[in-house]
Formats: C-alpha cells, structure tokens, sequence
C-alpha cells in the first residue's frame, strides 16, 4: 500500500517535493494597493503583510510555514490552517493542521463542514469560513485530488526496485543459488534443519566463507544478475515518471542523463513558467478570495523576479535595454541589485536622436532656435 509517507522514502519523490516546496518558500511576498490611474503601490502597513511575510503564526517562520503547506499540497493536495481572528475580523494566526488530521463531512443543506481530530482522539468540527483551505486539482470542488494515490501504480514500482536494490546490495550484490543432492532426505524435519544450519553458516558474520557440502551435494549460483532484471533501466524509467508527475525537470532532481548547457536553462524557465506560476495563481486566488475583504481592493503577488534573474551578462544586457529606452533609471537598477542608490540616480534617459511618435513628420526646431520664432 503506498502512502505520501511511504513514497517519501523515494528519493525522486522526496527531491521533487523539495523543490517545489522550497522554492515556493523563498519567494517574496508582495501586496499591492491599485491606483486609479492604473498603476500600483506596494503596502506593507497591512495586517495581511505582516501574517504572510512576517509571522503567520507563533512558532513558525514564513518560510517554514509555506514549505509546509506547500509539502502538504505535494503530497495530500489539500493544506489546511484554522484562522484565528480577532473582533474586528483581522486574522492574527494560521494554525496548520495535517490533512491526514481533517475530514470533511457534507450536509444534508449541501454546505460542508471540517472534522478535526484533536491530540487526545477526540472529533471537533469547524465550520467552513473557520478554515483556509488551499486546494490543489479537484473533480468536485471540495478536496483536493490526493498525486500519491492517483499514481500508486507509478510509485509502487519504483519503492519494489528500490526495496530490490537494498535486498540485492545487502547480500554483497550477489544473488541466490541451489544445491543440487542426488538423493533425498530421509524426512522433513532432517531436510528443515539442513537449511537452517546451511542459512547460519553462510549469513551474518560467516557471510561469504567456505562452504563444505557432503553426500554429493553441489552448489549451483543464478546467473541472474541487475543487467538481467533490468534493474537500473526501472529506476531511471521510475525518476522520469516520478518527475513528469510532479512537472518538475529531471536536472532538478539530479538526473542530468539528458541534461546540456543549452537546455538547462530552458528548462528551468520552464519550471517557472509551467510548474510555479500556477501554484502561485492557485495560493494568490485563495488568498484574495477567502482571507481578504472586498472592499479592501488589494492585489497578492508572488515575486518572481529572483528566479527570472538569468545570469550576470543576461541581467547586465537586460537593464543596458531598460536603460536606454527610459525606463528605468540608474538608481532603479542600483536596487534591483541590491546596492545603494546615489544621488542624481532617479533621473531618466533616452538616446538624443530619438524622437515621439506624434512628433514623426513635423518640422523640427533648429538648435538653438526657438520654434514660436
């Protein structure tokens, strides 16, 4: 029976919860206020900022509690927290609590409830708006489809190789054999105690000495070997799956056989753009949709701007474009890079031999001259 306890004990399993956990948790955590005219505020004096990037409980980090919830939604495809509000309906806390933990009962109104098993047994129920429940992919709308149930298939195989492979090594990498005896024991139990007496003598510390038979008896060793069971080829076929379920690339969880420079880096843009931007449109929604108020008109990001950053020349070219067409000034770069602004810096430029649209075709002022002239 596999279980999201049992798969962890794949490395192809444990490594793509890693990653998407861990680099869920390192990104930052932005809240915006819109404008009218369009454009947009960054605001950090929110309750909201201070839950999700600060403190959203007592004893955990934020980057810990997102790996958390993130690992829950890898494994469980559910991540469940109780929200602790004060009068005012400002959340203070999010408790996390462990799927296998919760139960969700539907009622005869069609509403639902969630069944919390508590430390000491017992059953407590909280009603629907008690508890933030981030879903992953789901046919009924309500929970969240368990990855590791959908695809015990695909991790069963791979944790019978991986058992294989600890049986197969623990026994110095060699297989079985039989014993070949012209004639036969004179009864059962004489037979049972040949075998437990040939089992002594050639396990543990007598592991691999000299055996000696009698009455004709001959050692016969399988041929089978891992080429044979085609073990390696299993479990590279096992990672492969193993990635492609999570959507996470194979380089990312060590398997570099088809790995190159030149696709590497695809890949990883990749990753970004088709694994993590909708697990982060799927936290974003969630969060809008049942942690803030209407009114309050505010907008949850994810940044991923760490992740884009490319290397010191793509960066380097990057700002040099933004640069030139005006769009960003000197002190805007100097803090995308982490240094200090300087004076003079917020200052904007274009090159001097360019001109706007509007002004394409109009007679244009000698230097020097002045146009109402």
């Amino acid at each position: 029976r596999v279980t999201a306890d049992s798969a962890m004990r794949l490395s192809a399993v444990y490594s793509c919860v890693r990653v998407l956990s861990e680099t869920f948790a390192v990104l930052p955590f932005r809240l915006y206020q819109r404008r009218s005219d369009g454009s947009r505020s960054l605001v950090r004096d929110h309750w909201l900022y201070r839950l999700l990037a600060k403190h959203p409980n007592e004893w955990q980090t934020p980057f810990e509690w997102r790996e958390m919830m993130m690992g829950h939604l890898a494994l469980r495809g559910n991540a469940f927290n109780v929200i602790v509000a004060n009068g005012a309906g400002v959340i203070e806390q999010l408790l996390p609590i462990h799927p296998d933990r919760i139960k969700i009962e539907v009622m005869d109104s069609g509403n639902y409830r969630y069944l919390v098993t508590q430390q000491d047994g017992t059953t407590q129920p909280y009603a629907r708006g008690d508890i933030w429940h981030i879903r992953g992919l789901s046919s009924d709308g309500i929970i969240g489809l368990n990855p590791i149930q959908i695809a015990a298939d695909v991790l069963g195989l791979g944790i019978a190789a991986q058992n294989y492979g600890a049986r197969f090594f623990a026994n110095d990498a060699k297989p079985g054999g039989w014993i070949e005896m012209p004639g036969k024991f004179a009864d059962e139990e004489t037979k049972q105690t040949f075998k437990e007496s040939w089992a002594k003598s050639q396990s543990g510390a007598n592991h691999g000495k000299t055996a000696i038979l009698e009455l004709g008896m001959k050692y016969h060793e399988l041929a089978l070997n891992n080429s044979d069971a085609q073990f390696l080829e299993s479990r590279k076929f096992s990672r492969s799956e193993i990635a492609s379920i999570y959507r996470v690339p194979p380089h990312k969880i060590g398997d570099l056989d088809r790995a190159t420079f030149s696709n590497i880096e695809q890949q990883s843009l990749e990753f970004v753009m088709d694994t993590m931007t909708p697990w982060a449109e799927r936290w974003e929604s969630s969060i809008e949709t049942f942690l803030l108020f209407d009114s309050d008109e505010l907008e949850v990001e994810f940044d991923f701007a760490n992740l884009l950053r490319g290397d010191s020349q793509a960066r380097a070219t990057y700002y040099n474009k933004r640069f030139s067409m005006g769009s960003m000034s000197p002190n805007d770069i100097r803090i995308r890079a982490g240094e200090q602004p300087i004076p003079e810096g917020n200052k904007y430029f274009i090159p001097a031999n360019m001109i706007s649209l509007s002004a394409a075709g109009q007679p244009q002022a000698k230097k020097g001259v002045r146009r109402d002239e």
